[in-house]
């Protein structure tokens, strides 16, 4: 595989393009919007001057990164990509339609893979006339800084595009974790639960801010749940939760009635400015609102 195609310019799909840009493939990077494009380019134009302060890249090896991008509102300039990864929001919905308008245009032997995290491989690959060449490419955000790819066989996806998915991540430098087409993977259907269950503690009256400590001090976690949930997106969060939930028709994964709540009440964390803990206009917790905060939502 050298050319790769990437559909859907939020901050995944920047992430993708950039890792793979960097991994040395030519990216062709299509969104209905050539203002989110703009902005997109710009964002990957900031971290690799980043990079150059960093002493982590060249004024050369920046240049290099960007001219393999090319991007474009036209759908039809991937009938020659070798590798088309979606990312586009999480709805199944959508990424069915994506997949159903590209499988006109994508060469025969072009591999799919869809940038989701926990929804049904098998179900997208049956829009397509290539289900054996279908295959889910989890990345985790920020995509240029976390090691790890989720990549999940649907129930006909071939062991040739398996492979080629593994050979790619490789490239990109990730390392790639085999999963099984069930909602939420492996990352979040252990991790999610566990943020839920956090958000039922502090339904019941513990403070987010002992939640967070307990389990980065007792489990070495690098961010508490509580925290991680408001930088996630709470709505994210619950949507998640959902899909698993219906997927598996357990009571074990039945969201939080709070979480339903705040999600309802529009504080959906860091980007709203207030969720379980408040922030300032560049994201920050303000620390020092945390007792009050948690009483009112309590």
């Amino acid at each position: 595989m050298q050319k790769i195609g990437v559909i859907g310019a939020g901050l995944m799909g920047a992430g993708i393009v950039q890792v793979t840009a960097e991994g040395g493939y030519d990216v062709t990077w299509v969104d209905i919007s050539d203002d989110q494009l703009i902005r997109g380019m710009h964002s990957i134009n900031k971290l690799l001057d980043r990079d150059i302060e960093k002493g982590r890249k060249t004024k050369q090896e920046k240049e290099k990164v960007m001219n393999r991008i090319s991007s474009t509102s036209q759908v039809q300039t991937l009938k020659d990509a070798d590798l088309i990864i979606e990312a586009v929001p999480e709805n199944l919905d959508l990424k069915k339609s994506v997949f159903r308008e590209i499988d006109q245009i994508a060469k025969k032997e072009a591999v799919f893979a869809s940038n989701t995290s926990g929804l049904s491989i098998t179900a997208m690959a049956a829009v397509t006339k290539r289900p054996e060449q279908f295959v889910g490419a989890h990345f985790f955000f920020p995509v240029t800084k976390m090691e790890l790819l989720e990549i999940t066989p649907g129930l006909l996806t071939s062991a040739e595009a398996v492979q080629k998915m593994k050979q790619f991540s490789s490239k990109i430098n990730k390392t790639a974790v085999e999963c099984k087409d069930y909602p939420g993977f492996i990352v979040n259907r252990l991790l999610i639960p566990m943020v839920n269950e956090a958000i039922y503690l502090v339904m019941e009256g513990v403070d987010p801010e002992d939640i967070d400590a307990a389990m980065k001090l007792g489990a070495n976690h690098k961010m508490g749940p509580i925290t991680l949930a408001d930088f996630v997106g709470l709505e994210t969060l619950l949507a998640t939760m959902q899909g698993l939930y219906d997927g598996f028709q357990d009571s074990k994964y039945r969201p939080c009635p709070l979480l339903v709540k705040m999600v309802e009440s529009g504080n959906l964390g860091r980007k709203t400015g207030r969720g379980f803990y408040k922030y300032d206009g560049n994201g920050n917790k303000l620390i020092e609102e945390k007792n009050q905060a948690a009483v009112q939502i309590t």
